[in-house]
């Protein structure tokens, strides 16, 4: 009998659900069976990429973002009740989803209540510093409490100098283990012919997604070449509109979306480290918008401004003008990195 995987991915945006799809694959291939918890549209993500995976509702965060900057830190403050209460019922739910469904280990991507002390379980972050502004040191600290309820920590990126998530990523004195597995992408490079000239890419919390998609709307009606435009709503069934010069779908599958990105010349996103991990992968010039007070986003949109990789700006100050700067950036690139997935799944071989 195969042993069960719990593969627990957080709700926020579509980047933890995205990321987590090689490592499904990959428990596939090793002979494991992965059976999927998560809630929202990551969880019809993940049951739209894998429809003869079992799966599971976990309870929902429900965090929502500020519409303003200024209130994000505050904002999340004010929903950090609301936050706890989703832990402790979502540890009450890995409790009891262990002892029915047979589970022999645990992969939670930043899921922060999906462990248990019965099985073997990983965490997933690509934020070993959790960047808050002047309170980074707590949000940090408070971050590696959680993680030390794991056995070990996984952070798909490489350990070296070069690397994608910078200081988020790699800190001095790291108590507890950690694993840097490589960059993670569901995609693959494919010489294919460029189709497309301009590709838009938005997911994430809202208000903050459909501030940006009206603003976008507004702003490409202008734009002279062709664009696909994806909204990164997560909907029972596909929809595609023409728009002027826009091809407009609520979302794209993997394999369709890996075959758009490869064929489009420039890609404007959110700056969200999944969505750089693709886009290295698939070795593409793209313009980031970080959204507003999200610190993570922002920090990774400067830093890869200020090695000329990727130009950036804020979403307010967002025009089709800034698009010029495009070929002053070298664009991302992908790395000659190797995942030892067998290596790193022995820790669920252990009876």
């Amino acid at each position: 009998m195969k042993k069960r995987i719990l593969v627990a991915p957080l709700n926020w945006g579509l980047g933890h659900a995205t990321r987590s799809i090689p490592i499904i694959y990959e428990l596939i291939k090793h002979g494991f069976e992965p059976i999927i918890a998560s809630d929202g549209v990551a969880l019809t993500l993940l049951q739209k990429e894998f429809p003869k995976l079992s799966s599971i509702e976990l309870p929902s965060y429900n965090v929502t973002y500020a519409k303003k900057r200024a209130h994000f830190k505050l904002k999340m403050i004010k929903d950090s009740p609301k936050l706890l209460k989703a832990i402790k019922a979502e540890k009450k739910a890995t409790k009891l989803i262990v002892e029915t469904h047979n589970i022999k280990g645990i992969i939670s991507d930043n899921r922060l209540g999906v462990y248990s002390k019965k099985v073997p379980s990983v965490f997933i972050t690509h934020q070993l510093n959790v960047l808050t502004g002047s309170t980074t040191w707590l949000s940090t600290k408070m971050h590696q409490k959680i993680i030390k309820k794991f056995n070990v920590c996984w952070v798909p990126d490489t350990e070296g100098d070069i690397n994608l998530s910078g200081k988020l990523g790699h800190r001095n004195n790291f108590e507890i283990p950690t694993e840097y597995i490589g960059p993670l992408s569901r995609f693959e490079n494919k010489r294919l012919e460029i189709k497309t000239d301009l590709m838009v890419l938005i997911s994430g919390p809202e208000p903050q997604r459909t501030l940006l998609e009206k603003k976008l709307f507004l702003e490409l009606k202008n734009y002279k070449g062709n664009v696909f435009f994806v909204k990164g709503i997560m909907e029972k069934e596909q929809t595609i509109q023409i728009i002027g010069n826009m091809t407009v779908y609520n979302f794209m599958t993997s394999n369709l979306l890996e075959k758009t990105i490869n064929e489009s010349a420039l890609i404007i996103s959110r700056s969200g480290y999944t969505t750089i991990m693709d886009l290295a992968k698939l070795n593409k010039k793209a313009f980031f918008i970080p959204t507003p007070g999200q610190f993570e986003q922002e920090y990774l949109a400067k830093r890869l401004t200020d090695l000329e990789l990727v130009p950036s700006c804020s979403q307010e100050d967002f025009s089709l003008d800034k698009l010029k700067s495009i070929s002053s950036f070298k664009g991302l690139k992908s790395f000659d990195s190797h995942v030892n997935f067998k290596k790193l799944f022995n820790l669920f071989e252990c009876e």
